[in-house]
C-alpha cells in the first residue's frame, strides 16, 4: 500500500513521493527533501499554485502547530529557482 498524504495548499490526497515536506525549523520554513528532518511536517505539492494557496490560507502554522509568523523565503526562493521538483533551471 503506498503512503498517502493530504496536500496543506489545494487539500487533495496524493501519494507521499508526488509531494515535498515541508517543516518549521525556529521560525523559518525548510523543504525536507529526504523527509527525514525531525518535527511535525506539512506536505505540499511542489508548485507555485498550491503554494500560493496554503500561504493564502495561513495552512503551514496550524499543519506544524506553530504559533506566530513563520518565514517562507526559503521554500519561495526554492520555488522561483524551480528547486521543488529536483530540478534546477539553467539560463545556458
Amino acid at each position: 500500500m503506498v503512503p498517502v498524504r493530504t496536500c496543506v495548499g489545494c487539500r487533495s490526497r496524493a501519494s507521499r513521493s508526488s509531494l515535498l515536506r515541508v517543516v518549521a525549523r525556529g521560525s523559518e520554513l525548510v523543504v525536507d527533501h529526504s523527509a527525514t528532518l525531525p518535527g511535525r511536517g506539512a506536505w505540499l505539492h511542489p508548485t507555485g499554485e498550491c503554494l500560493e494557496k496554503a500561504l493564502q490560507r495561513r495552512a503551514f502554522g496550524r499543519a506544524l502547530r506553530v504559533e506566530g509568523m513563520l518565514d517562507t523565503k526559503a521554500i519561495q526562493a526554492a520555488l522561483r529557482e524551480n528547486r521543488l521538483n529536483g530540478t534546477v533551471n539553467s539560463n545556458e
